[in-house]
């Protein structure tokens, strides 16, 4: 983004965030508010993040007029400007910061700097990353190490997408006073080659972003360059702690450089965890649904390590759980005790799996499934647990050229439900494509399936009050959660 390296966080006095409202942007509000930096930001529209924040201490705009911005902010170097790539380059802001000839830098550029003052454990992948950072996160304050979390999503556990335990123990003790940092390693806008950590867990390299990579084999070598940047860590010595690893998802080929090693994981559920010549090896095995709860075994190398149940139904968490378990207990070499009750404690991230009604008569999922193959695994684990009820799903699909990209994988995914109510689709930062619409993916979908407006949605669900009803994607199609709460809880 510019010539000019970040100078050490503690050194600014104040933080300017456009597009403070982002999910990645507001736990990094979070960190440097707690290192007694004050923030100020910029976003389009008031939501419950920017309320928390501003609840907090920051200082928020929903105007981008650039006189809205304190005088001393522009004067002086102690001010730490910072950019979501989500921000449009004609962004009157933007082009506002520009003028202002001063050092600007992305979100992943900060946060690049902020990881590789610690311990850093990145967590990467098309899907799946942001329920296994914030479960390894969750398995740090289990078993109380001191660590500081960015996550991609909110904790159900603690309800922010910002944790920290400040008054754990410290991984490698009192004399190495090092703090654990736990990341989503962001493949959008490749943020996650600004980062260098100890320890990487890649979960899927299904082809996404295609507007930003171009095809899928530029893509898939994306995540080859972000291996390269692990960090060859020097532990502490007499510690037991490993680092210099990266943890594949056992389906995955990528080269790894000299110097780090290369472990995989999964489940026996596809014929087990097939890699001989990569070492070592977890496994969730012999997984049971009992009394609607996910159980596995938990193996390094065919060596059980003991029975877990998993705190979030679906086969894809019980693979997100063996990764955490693979990071937590063979590198950082915590306790499986203390392991065993933090999976089981787990309630994921919200809109991830996220029960919104749960009773004997109905059941209603959030889920953020964006992608072809994040919807196969939520249908297939949804199905798989109730397998008698007929499965209605609302679903808004995710930017012009995803959709475009994805429309056979979209459609295939989409036609497992019995009923499909669609939303139009969610532009984000798109301008619209030509004959890309919901309508025009209508035509391929084989199942019950029609285009319908928010209201009509709620209508539908008024007087059909369907008995298992998945809300899936990743717009504003949550603000149909609390609604469609309302007209069940008014049912039950």
């Amino acid at each position: 983004m510019n010539q000019t390296s970040i100078k050490e966080i503690t050194s600014y006095k104040n933080a300017y965030f456009l597009g403070i409202g982002g999910i990645g942007m507001s736990a990094i509000a979070r960190y440097l508010m707690r290192l007694g930096i004050h923030v100020y930001g910029y976003d389009k529209t008031e939501t419950p993040l920017t309320q928390a924040l501003a609840s907090e201490g920051a200082e928020i705009y929903y105007n981008d007029s650039s006189s809205l911005i304190p005088e001393k902010l522009l004067n002086g170097e102690n001010t730490l400007w910072v950019l979501t790539p989500a921000i449009p380059s004609d962004h009157e802001g933007w082009i506002f910061l520009q003028s202002l000839n001063t050092p600007i830098f992305k979100r992943s550029e900060v946060l690049g700097s902020i990881a590789r003052n610690g311990f850093c454990i990145a967590v990467a992948g098309t899907h799946g990353k942001t329920t296994t950072s914030t479960l390894i996160a969750h398995l740090l304050m289990e078993c109380n190490i001191r660590f500081a979390a960015f996550l991609g999503g909110i904790s159900a556990n603690y309800n922010t997408n910002y944790l920290h335990n400040k008054n754990g123990n410290f991984l490698f003790g009192d004399t190495n006073p090092m703090e654990v940092i736990v990341l989503e390693a962001d493949e959008f806008d490749r943020s996650f080659h600004r980062l260098n950590p100890d320890l990487a867990v890649i979960t899927a390299i299904d082809p996404d972003h295609l507007d930003i990579y171009g095809d899928e084999a530029t893509f898939r070598k994306a995540f080859t360059e972000f291996v390269q940047l692990i960090r060859k860590s020097t532990i502490p010595e007499g510690s037991s702690v490993k680092s210099s690893a990266v943890v594949l998802q056992k389906q995955l080929i990528v080269p790894v450089p000299n110097g780090v090693e290369k472990a995989c994981y999964g489940t026996d559920r596809d014929n087990g965890v097939s890699a001989p010549s990569i070492m070592p090896v977890f496994s969730g095995d012999n997984i049971q649904i009992i009394d609607g709860n996910y159980q596995f075994d938990f193996a390094i190398n065919d060596e059980n390590k003991g029975k877990f149940i998993c705190g979030l139904p679906g086969f894809h968490n019980v693979e997100n759980a063996v990764a955490a378990l693979g990071i937590c207990s063979h590198y950082l070499r915590l306790p499986m005790e203390n392991l065993q009750r933090g999976i089981a404690s787990f309630r994921g991230a919200k809109r991830r799996f996220e029960y919104i009604v749960k009773s004997p008569q109905y059941i209603v999922i959030d889920d953020y499934a964006h992608h072809p193959q994040e919807l196969n695994a939520i249908i297939g684990s949804v199905k798989s647990l109730y397998p008698n009820l007929k499965l209605t799903g609302i679903f808004q699909p995710h930017l012009f050229t995803r959709t475009r990209d994805f429309a056979e994988g979209f459609a295939k995914s989409l036609s497992a439900l019995d009923t499909l109510w669609l939303m139009e689709i969610y532009p984000a930062r798109e301008k619209p494509i030509s004959g890309v619409t919901s309508s025009w993916l209508l035509e391929s979908i084989k199942t019950e399936a029609t285009v319908l407006s928010p209201e009509a949605i709620l209508q539908k669900i008024e007087t059909q009050t369907p008995s298992l009803l998945l809300i899936l994607g990743a717009g504003d199609i949550d603000k149909l959660v609390n609604p469609i709460k309302e007209i069940y809880s008014k049912k039950l």
